[in-house]
């Protein structure tokens, strides 16, 4: 069994680095997730007993007093960070220029959703999985498209 500090890698491509005890993760380390995010903890016989998860872009999520995204705060974290852009220039994603969509696919967060093929992959286009029709129905209603139209600002002459 595993025991001491290393480093296992999951099918999945999440990969843990830290304290190992009788092959669980036990004492301080990290889950490193393949979108960038990643989990500190100090783990006790395989479990978390308390940890911090930071998103890929630096955003550190908070169980409790969560302000991001709240209902009254609409902005993406990068516009917290950076101001809001001039009235007239969206920013549609927290990425800014935000990734070109494959023809056809939808950008759904984690990576892109071809419609007819039901497929999601990463952002660099390895399979992630396959669609549910729930899934289907909230992507194809709610996420970017690549045939959107993008208006950018033109400055006045």
């Amino acid at each position: 069994r595993m025991e001491g500090r290393g480093s296992y890698r999951l099918p999945t491509g999440t990969e843990y680095r830290g304290a190992l005890r009788d092959g669980m993760f036990d004492g301080e380390g990290e889950l490193l997730f393949p979108n960038g995010g990643r989990y500190r903890a100090v783990w006790h016989r395989g479990v978390p007993a308390q940890g911090k998860y930071t998103f890929a872009d630096g955003l550190e999520y908070k169980d409790k007093k969560w302000h991001y995204c709240d209902g009254y705060d609409r902005r993406f974290y990068t516009e917290i960070c950076s101001g809001l852009k001039p009235p007239g220039i969206s920013q549609l994603t927290n990425l800014d220029p935000p990734k070109k969509i494959p023809e056809g696919c939808y950008d759904c967060g984690d990576g892109f959703y071809n419609p007819e093929t039901r497929v999601i992959v990463d952002y660099k286009l390895r399979f992630l999985r396959n669609a549910d029709d729930d899934e289907h129905e909230w992507i194809t209603r709610t996420c970017r498209k690549a045939w959107d139209e993008t208006i950018e600002h033109k400055p006045k002459p």
